[in-house]
């Protein structure tokens, strides 16, 4: 169980939430200043004054006055009327970690909001109620507003939900663990949909998969320069202090640890006729570690977007005013999840380059053509390369920034909109064409490292061979590669490479 303290969630929180489905609670000390918002609203419906989606209506909308005795409705009308997302449904995990989000905004205290609101998040996330949220219509500018829509649907028995495996009416899926729907009052309707948690918790998915096939890539670049028997000069430390950037140093120190008792590198440090590799070789750390450093910042920027209050109008204590601004305006996200695709088309390009190497006799130091023990007659992973080139060339075409687009909607009052949606989308797609590439050079590195015998490898490095020879045996002659390849790239998909070493390696890590 986790609670969420706004301000003080942390990304390791966020990625449990992700990763593990763990349940989440609001903290209890969110209750007062909530309170104090929702009382404030309450007044405001009591009074003469016009406020921006509590007694008036949305959008270009917005100068017309809506009737005390209509209130409820305006906020369910704007739900239903809200829900017109289309394309494949937003996965499970996903899901859990918007609604999370939407607590933890919520529970700021500055959304006019009742209690019992975020109880009912809470009690959805508690009993696997999980809204079908479709992955398409959102323009990320005055909030997520169709994908939340059909969030907040479910929460007032309209939509649908999986439970327990099963689609469900919202309605049902409600009363299936004993829920209520709830009855939307002034704002609340509003404060669901405004906000960017939609894009930011897709954005925080493509953050924490792209680290972890970003650390991966650091065993596989160590496996295939040791399979090419690569210099390692390239990772003498003080290269790397005398340029000073984090993610160039831990890059080079993670690979010189990998390598350091490497019997294949033992044999040839003394006796080197390469003066120069590839930059695919000899540039690791400072390609790679720029691409941790970027992922880095845009870490920074999602850790503050998941602790912000993000709808309109605001309600602020100090001074005791009720605003409207512009926080659901998702440009900041919208950066973010450009600088992450940025990366993951980076890492995939380096890495595309060293497998295309090691399968190159002219590049990687005497091995066999293609990897294969009798080219030929067989064509080893001839193939396998071109599939990491034809990924490598998608995410170099899906990695142009979605933030430099725009396009006015709602009738021109929303003229400038931030496309965070389509940028943090895109890189589930992006990161799955990743970890195939890595997956990829894992084959070939750890095929070429055993074409190295009876030099051996690293202790490090061996490990991750034996795993992967638990389902991959080593090619011999041509066969259906297919599983292969989805086996190796399971391997990087799951982490394991770095679970295992992480006691021995210092990797990288996305803290400060």
């Amino acid at each position: 169980m986790i609670i969420l303290t706004p301000q003080q969630v942390t990304l390791d929180q966020l990625e449990d939430i992700y990763r593990n489905l763990t349940a989440v609670k609001l903290s209890p000390d969110c209750k007062a200043a909530m309170d104090y918002s929702a009382q404030r609203i309450a007044d405001v419906t009591n009074g003469n004054d016009a406020v921006y989606g509590v007694n008036t209506g949305f959008g270009k909308l917005a100068s017309t006055r809506i009737d005390q005795a209509d209130l409820e409705r305006l906020q369910r009308n704007l739900i239903l009327s809200h829900c017109c997302g289309v394309g494949d449904t937003t996965p499970i995990a996903t899901t859990r970690l918007i609604m999370s989000l939407k607590l933890i905004s919520l529970g700021r205290g500055a959304s006019g909001v009742r209690w019992q609101l975020t109880q009912l998040i809470e009690a959805m996330l508690e009993h696997n109620i999980t809204p079908t949220i479709p992955l398409q219509g959102s323009v990320g500018a005055s909030g997520d507003l169709a994908p939340l829509a059909h969030m907040a649907a479910v929460m007032i028995g309209q939509s649908t939900a999986m439970v327990d495996g099963k689609l469900m009416s919202g309605h049902d899926a409600l009363k299936s663990k004993g829920l209520t729907p709830i009855v939307l009052g002034p704002k609340e309707g509003l404060a669901l949909i405004n906000g960017t948690q939609f894009s930011t918790a897709n954005a925080l998915i493509g953050l924490f998969d792209t680290w972890r096939a970003a650390q991966t890539a650091i065993v596989t670049s160590a496996l295939t320069t040791d399979a090419i028997m690569g210099s390692t000069a390239p990772l003498e430390p003080q290269i790397h202090q005398l340029r000073g950037h984090r993610g160039q140093i831990e890059v080079a120190a993670s690979i010189s640890a990998f390598l350091k008792d490497s019997g294949i590198w033992g044999s040839h440090q003394h006796d080197c006729d390469r003066v120069q590799d590839p930059y695919c070789i000899r540039c690791q750390p400072q390609v790679l570690g720029a691409c941790f450093d970027l992922l880095r910042a845009a870490a920074q920027t999602l850790l503050v977007e998941s602790n912000a209050v993000t709808d309109n109008p605001l309600i602020l204590q100090d001074p005791d005013i009720i605003v409207s601004g512009g926080n659901f305006h998702a440009e900041p996200v919208a950066f973010a999840a450009d600088q992450i695709a940025i990366a993951i088309a980076e890492i995939g390009s380096i890495t595309q380059r060293r497998i295309a190497l090691i399968v190159d006799p002219a590049l990687n130091h005497d091995l066999p053509t293609f990897l294969s023990p009798t080219p030929g007659i067989n064509s080893g992973f001839m193939m396998a390369d071109v599939t990491s080139a034809a990924l490598m060339a998608e995410n170099k075409q899906i990695a142009n920034p979605c933030s430099t687009d725009s396009t006015p909607t709602s009738a021109n009052q929303e003229d400038h909109v931030s496309m965070a949606a389509h940028g943090a989308v895109r890189l589930h797609r992006m990161i799955k064409n990743l970890n195939h590439i890595v997956g990829i050079e894992l084959l070939l590195g750890a095929q070429g490292v055993e074409f190295r015998a009876p030099l051996n490898t690293s202790k490090a490095l061996q490990q991750v061979i034996d795993l992967l020879r638990q389902t991959v045996p080593t090619l011999g002659d041509d066969r259906y590669i297919a599983p292969d390849v989805e086996n190796a790239t399971k391997i990087v998909t799951s982490g394991a490479i770095i679970t295992t070493h992480q006691a021995s390696i210092n990797f990288p890590n996305l803290g400060a």
